[in-house]
């Protein structure tokens, strides 16, 4: 597996690829940032992006979600995946965070977990980007990275991937280097096709040499 070392070095090339890379849902507060996570599970950024502006203006605060029904909720967000159970989800937040935080999302990851449809990577992202919690966040995208650069054991779990990566990068990298991996991941390093023949990570990444050599052959 790669070193500490080695894992800040590539992360290192992947912030020259992508030096400005941060989250891509749309947001206008903490409040819809959440919410534009909650719903980006099992779907695209796009996806997500192209319900919100409409979902934002009928519902923009946690005031209005909490009083919304359900069924123009869903009818707002249909088109992305999961979406019923996203739209109760969603309600019950804002009706806990109106109950119980004067309609502000918590600050800290412990509270946030505690929220309906919010789990731990969506939890680790908004604490990171809204409030500057250290956090590393595991999507598909950030667990792919990390297992085919051997970063985590190809068995490792997503808390393992979790723990592989925040002891191998600083602290004070965790936010910035999860928006990074995620945007390799996306755009670079894909499940189908990966770019390897033009990565500058190949000669640190045994999958990559392997798909190559395949390629070649």
């Amino acid at each position: 597996m790669l070193s500490g070392k080695k894992t800040v070095e590539v992360l290192d090339r992947m912030e020259e690829m992508f030096p400005d890379a941060k989250g891509e849902l749309d947001h206008e507060s903490p409040f819809q940032y959440l919410i534009a996570v909650i719903l980006s599970a099992q779907a695209t950024d796009v996806s997500v992006n192209k319900v919100t502006p409409i979902l934002f203006d009928a519902y923009p605060t946690a005031e209005k979600l909490a009083n919304a029904q359900l069924d123009s909720v869903m009818d707002k967000i249909r088109t992305i995946g999961l979406y019923k159970n996203k739209a109760k989800n969603i309600i019950k937040t804002s009706q806990l965070l109106v109950a119980d935080y004067d309609g502000e999302i918590p600050r800290t990851i412990e509270e946030m977990v505690k929220l309906p449809g919010v789990g731990k990577k969506t939890a680790n992202v908004v604490a990171g980007d809204m409030f500057g919690v250290p956090a590393i966040a595991v999507d598909t995208h950030v667990e792919r990275v990390a297992k085919r650069l051997r970063i985590c054991k190809q068995s490792a779990s997503v808390i393992e991937v979790e723990e592989a990566l925040m002891k191998k990068i600083p602290k004070d990298r965790w936010i910035q280097a999860h928006h990074t991996i995620i945007l390799f991941g996306r755009y670079h390093c894909t499940a189908r096709s990966p770019k390897c023949e033009k990565c500058p990570l190949l000669d640190m990444c045994l999958d990559g040499q392997k798909i190559m050599k395949k390629r070649n052959e």
